[in-house]
């Protein structure tokens, strides 16, 4: 997964706005698995590096087999002085299955012990570049999730033509009924306005179109809830069609994994295409390259957008603790945004505040049983 992150700098939050209460310790303490992805400590220890430089009050777990981190760590002073290496030589391999890596990995495996680390309360949130079935599966079965939520979800951030929009489920798990997809409302409307600052993030329902007989019943059920309940927490603004997700029509578009994860693909397969088919004519003629120098700032500021090492780390929303899922295949400053976004999840209390939001008194959850009774 790679489209999930396309700021074009690091993550930044105004931490004296208004109304802001800084809970999270002094120190964010981060666990990556330094054993994930294609190429591990390689990529995993330059980029803690990367982004230590732009939060100075980060702490890290670095779990994985020592003889190759500490070697990468040299290179790093002063990540080396903010970091603390937890040994394991067993990583989970890209091709096995969420139920192998649960058996040969569990208790083991870096991974593991990286998600372990946030369940014992030793670091506020994990980073992982490896395989996205196990983690789930590892964080799932080790974390739980919340209470009221049945199933976790993979966020993304998603450029768009006004800005940036938060989509999720972008593949954690295929189907939902519609108190699944309420929850997916809730819990997307809490990372925007954790990431955003906005105090009533809006909401779509991505459908086959904005008619309001359109859809799967479980769809259309969760949009006449969503109207009932009425949440002081969100906004619900509809259905919205696929072209709607790059429009930026909505702050969240909320879909079951399966489509999620289609949208996702289909949204990466263009963005690579299009920027082949550019190329390509670009170097066509003479002509079109003296254009292209002519107009080279604009080309250089459509490559920052779509840049995929800005474009990455997914937060797993609904767990009871904080992991976010790097591209296995991306450089170190691609690994570094990932791991910004676990720091601003961590240092503004994503995981409290969804908490609050679905089960506090009146919240959205509770709410679910008035809503069903109300459209039935």
């Amino acid at each position: 997964m790679s489209m999930a992150n396309p700021f074009c700098g690091p993550l930044v939050q105004d931490r004296t706005r208004p109304g802001f209460r800084d809970s999270m310790p002094s120190k964010v303490r981060i666990a990556l698995d330094a054993m994930g992805g294609d190429d591990g400590a390689a990529v995993v220890i330059p980029g803690a590096a990367i982004s230590l430089a732009r939060h100075r009050d980060t702490e890290f777990l670095l779990v994985g087999d020592r003889a190759r981190i500490e070697p990468e760590l040299d290179r790093h002073p002063q990540l080396k002085a903010a970091a603390k290496v937890i040994h394991t030589d067993v990583a989970v391999s890209g091709s096995d299955k969420p139920s192998q890596a649960l058996r040969r990995g569990r208790k083991t495996s870096s991974m593991w012990l990286a998600i372990d680390a946030v369940k014992k309360g030793e670091a506020d949130v994990a980073v992982s570049a490896g395989n996205t079935g196990a983690l789930m599966a590892m964080a799932r079965f080790h974390l739980r999730t919340l209470p009221g939520i049945d199933r976790p979800a993979i966020s993304a951030i998603w450029p768009t033509m006004r800005g940036q929009s938060v989509v999720l489920d972008l593949g954690a798990t295929i189907g939902g009924d519609a108190r699944h997809l309420v929850a997916l409302a809730v819990m997307g409307a809490a990372m925007v306005s954790v990431v955003f600052d906005k105090k009533r993030p809006t909401v779509g329902l991505l459908n086959i179109g904005t008619e309001e007989i359109k859809g799967h019943e479980e769809i259309r059920e969760a949009a006449e809830m969503l109207r009932a309940m009425n949440l002081p927490e969100l906004e619900y603004i509809g259905f919205v069609e696929g072209d709607g997700i790059g429009k930026g029509v909505a702050d969240v578009i909320v879909t079951e994994g399966y489509s999620g994860n289609i949208a996702l693909k289909a949204a990466e397969g263009t963005a690579r295409q299009m920027a082949e088919l550019l190329r390509n004519e670009i170097q066509r003629s003479w002509l079109s390259k003296l254009g292209y120098l002519f107009a080279r700032n604009a080309f250089q500021a459509l490559r920052d957008k779509m840049d995929p090492n800005k474009s990455n780390g997914g937060v797993l929303l609904g767990l009871n603790g904080l992991v976010v899922k790097s591209h296995g295949g991306i450089n170190a400053e691609g690994f570094a945004y990932a791991i910004d976004v676990g720091y601003e999840m961590a240092h503004y209390d994503l995981l409290n505040k969804i908490n609050q939001m679905l089960n506090r008194e009146g919240g959205a959850l509770n709410s679910v049983q008035t809503a069903q009774e109300a459209v039935s």
